[in-house]
């Protein structure tokens, strides 16, 4: 069963480990991740019941694991971020045409959240993008987190490094 077959009315992107599979080689993930506006959280709760999908727990970042009918872990992320209501207004299609989110704030979202996987994901993501998107990423980042301008260059620069 398709996401977009159970949310009919919830707007999302796919973010995170699948996410990441746009903008750099592929690494391991055995759940997915979405983005949810936190004002759409009712609706895509009751979306999930009716699709025969199983609360699991909640998650500390704001959002809940669920089981999808076919057992597929999926977890979903509410936001009330500024950047997020950008981030749902502006998908990338992946090649299935699942709505997905966009180089730029997935760079914010993974800046927000900072863990060490995360963070390792933005510097692959980077070496990996063209100059067209990395000044996308850095117009986000100058808006949403302008602190860490600096921080994104040195990982372009680290990026890079890995791919030569």
């Amino acid at each position: 069963m398709l996401l977009s077959d159970i949310l009919k009315k919830t707007p999302f992107v796919v973010v995170e480990g699948i996410a990441t599979r746009l903008y750099m080689p592929e690494r391991m993930t055995l759940d997915i991740d979405i983005l949810v506006l936190a004002t759409d959280r009712k609706v895509c709760e009751e979306e999930l019941l009716e699709a025969g999908c199983k609360k699991l727990g909640d998650l500390s970042i704001g959002g809940a694991t669920w089981a999808l009918p076919d057992g597929t872990e999926l977890n979903v992320i509410f936001s009330d971020e500024p950047w997020a209501q950008e981030a749902l207004a502006h998908p990338v299609l992946d090649a299935s045409g699942v709505p997905t989110i966009s180089l730029p704030y997935l760079v914010v979202m993974k800046l927000y959240s900072g863990r060490v996987q995360d963070i390792a994901d933005i510097t692959r993501m980077l070496g990996a993008a063209d100059e067209d998107q990395l000044q996308q990423v850095r117009q986000a980042v100058a808006v949403y987190m302008p602190d860490a301008l600096e921080d994104i260059e040195s990982m372009i620069v680290l990026g890079r490094m890995e791919y030569e």
